[in-house]
């Protein structure tokens, strides 16, 4: 039967089976109408003739569906001597099967009254089971800036670099020193943001073939090129330094030329960081570390960053979980050059023609002289 819903109670719903109790697949709920007095939402009609005697009776969960989700994250710090606190938060949108593929800090069009909301939800939490060490508390915002919990990962996350980039932070120092009973050094007033860090995760993969993995010796690795280097140690000072003469690159490897890639591990090759006085900056730097940084032997997925990157939508941070999806809905197919970046290609093939001329030229020339 109808279920009632006020105007003030308006938002979607999501209906999901429970294991293989029916046959239905999920079934998103229209919008409730925002409208005076008490409106009436369809339920449903779930298909329960799969079922068997086999199988469980017919049940359903009904949950609320976050219209345009981010994924955010919170990372914190607490000590055995009752003192938590969170540092800047984490955009971890840019998914693919719920994978993570690009993270930055802080995040793009994110209030700082919903970051502080989400923190204090997360620090009260961590007090509340008296933690100590790094963790993450994750959560899920929807376009109206409602947070969800979604879970709290009692580890070191591996986007954790953007965090340390933009607080200054070295996250794993903090948890040895954590370990060894000392107290937190820094209080939340003295938490300060500082600039823009992305993450991309580099994998040994085939974005062209769905993103299959790819197995074999890497015959050539060069990371690129690193004007400026930060260390895991960095400071805000170093920071600072460093983004007057340009922004950072920083490079988180296992692995070198000669390196063996299997299907035993995971398929990640590498973390590659770039930090910048704002988004923006950030952004450009890691489309010129993308572009220097070469790897042979085996797929990779640096073609498929660099089209993320340099998308639209990313650039003017519009991100959502679903990102990936929307943008390639009938998957990757290799990235596609502007008419401004074929003008470019051709005047670039056309200096390499002349210059060859020229050379034959030189060649001929010397051995008629000769």
């Amino acid at each position: 039967m109808p279920l009632p819903f006020g105007s003030a109670s308006s938002f979607c719903v999501l209906t999901h089976a429970s294991a293989r109790a029916v046959g239905a697949k999920h079934v998103p709920w229209g919008h409730v109408p925002e409208q005076q007095g008490v409106g009436e939402a369809p339920v449903a009609q779930l298909d329960t003739t799969r079922s068997t005697r086999n199988e469980s009776p017919p049940q359903v969960f009904i949950e609320r569906y976050v219209v345009r989700p981010r994924h955010i994250e919170i990372q914190l710090l607490a000590d055995g001597h009752g003192n938590c606190i969170y540092l800047p938060e984490r955009e971890c949108s840019i998914q693919r099967r719920n994978q993570k593929v690009v993270e930055e800090a802080p995040a793009a069009h994110l209030s700082a009254a919903a970051v502080r909301r989400m923190g204090e939800e997360a620090v009260a939490l961590a007090k509340a089971v008296s933690y100590r060490s790094a963790g993450t508390v994750e959560f899920l915002v929807d376009d109206k800036e409602q947070h969800y919990f979604l879970e709290m990962n009692t580890r070191l996350q591996v986007e954790h670099p953007v965090t340390e980039m933009v607080s200054g932070i070295d996250l794993v120092e903090a948890m040895l020193r954590v370990a060894s009973g000392e107290r937190l050094w820094i209080s939340q007033r003295e938490v300060v943001a500082s600039g823009w860090a992305i993450e991309s995760r580099v994998y040994a993969e085939d974005p062209l073939r769905r993103f299959l993995p790819s197995i074999g010796t890497l015959s050539r690795y060069a990371p690129p090129g690193q004007a400026a280097t930060v260390s895991t140690a960095a400071t805000n000072a170093d920071v600072d330094d460093a983004t007057e003469y340009g922004g950072l690159v920083r490079l988180d490897d296992g692995v070198s030329e000669g390196s063996e890639i299997t299907l035993h591990y995971d398929p990640m090759l590498s973390k590659l960081i770039t930090y910048g006085k704002d988004r923006e900056h950030a952004r450009q730097l890691m489309v010129a570390a993308l572009d220097r940084y070469v790897v042979r032997g085996v797929r990779h997925n640096q073609n498929f960053l660099r089209s993320l990157m340099v998308n639209e939508r990313f650039a003017r941070g519009e991100l959502t979980t679903s990102f990936i999806a929307d943008e390639y809905p009938d998957g990757y197919h290799g990235h596609v050059l502007s008419s401004s970046q074929r003008r470019d290609m051709l005047a670039a093939v056309g200096a390499l023609q002349l210059v060859a001329r020229a050379q034959v030229h030189s060649i001929s020339d010397a051995d008629t002289a000769g």
